[in-house]
This record gives C-alpha cells, structure tokens and sequence, in this order.
C-alpha cells in the first residue's frame, strides 16, 4: 500500500510540473519588477521607445517574453487583450515583448498580428536582442515567459520551451490572470 501510495505521489507530482511551465525562466514569485526599455509597435506610442513597466506602475500587469509568434501566442494575446478591456476598473494592463535580432522583420510581423487578431488594448514591442533585458534573468531555452505582477511584485511566472506552449498552455495562462486582479 505505501509503495503505491509514494507512487500515485510521485505521478501526481510529474504531471503538476508537465502541466505548469516547462521551464524556470524570468523573476520568482514576490521579485520586484525592474525598468527596462521596448521599442512600441503597435501601441498608444507607436515609433517611440519607452518603459511600460515604468508607466503601469503598481496596476496589475501581464507581460508576455517571447522569441516567436505562432498562433497560439496570438490567441493568448487576443485572451489577454479582452481580460485588459474587462478588467479596465482594476486598471489591469498587459503589453507583449518580442525578443529578436531583426527588429524591422519584427514590427512587420506584430503589426500583422494586431491587424488580423484585433488587438486593441495589448500594446506590441520589441526588445533589441533575444536575450532580453537582464534583470529579468529570462532562460535562453524559453521561447516564452509570462510574468504577471501586482503592485510592482511578481505574482505569477510561466515559462515554456520551443514547442510547449500549446492550447492548454494557453488556458492555463490566461486563467492565472485572476491572481493580479487584487
């Protein structure tokens, strides 16, 4: 009976972690969040260079890292864009971080991106190189890291690797969005 027991256990556990992000990248959970600069491509300062964390402050934020946009990334982005417009009273903002090499190639596709999937209220940006910006120790196996804070302090960190970010991924995500809505 025990060994079964520390099985299930062992089972439950494998598939809780499988289910969370794959990878441990970005701020832990209750790290301040630290200024860094985006270039804006589709957001209210298109063309210009500026710090959404700097300007959300202590709201509830959504910040999604990431080297790749696929149509699962695009359908988080659309979720978060409709959470951002819901939740407009708890002030609740969100912006998406391109990391890449090729900026001009970038823009073309998030500006494509926010055309095709309505985005209104996620602003688009890119962050010159894929490393991203420092402070945020961001792993270079994660294709994608969602950080989520709350009055500067992260309150919920997702990573995952090429290819893991999938449908159920998505969902997850989205869903966790609650946890800064307070």
């Amino acid at each position: 009976m025990r060994k079964w027991v520390a099985t299930a256990a062992l089972v439950i556990a494998a598939s809780s972690a499988a289910y969370a992000g794959d990878v441990k990248s970005g701020l832990a959970k209750d790290d301040a969040v630290a200024a860094f600069n985006v270039n804006d491509v589709t957001g209210p300062r298109a063309g210009d260079t500026l710090c959404y964390r700097c300007q959300y402050g202590a709201r509830p934020v959504v910040t999604i890292f990431t080297r790749k946009i696929d149509e699962n990334l695009t359908s988080l982005i659309k979720d978060i864009d409709g959470q951002v417009a819901k939740n407009e009273k708890a002030q609740m903002k969100a912006f998406v971080v391109l990391l890449t090499d090729d900026t001009e190639k970038a823009e073309k596709e998030l500006k494509a991106v926010a055309e095709k999937a309505g985005i209104k209220n996620v602003p688009l940006t890119t962050f010159d190189g894929k490393v991203g910006p420092p402070e945020y120790k961001l792993n270079e196996k994660a294709e994608t890291t969602v950080l989520m804070w709350n009055k500067s302090k992260v309150k919920v960190n997702e990573g995952f690797e090429a290819g893991k970010f999938d449908k159920a991924a998505v969902s997850k995500v989205a869903a966790l969005t609650s946890e800064i809505l307070n």
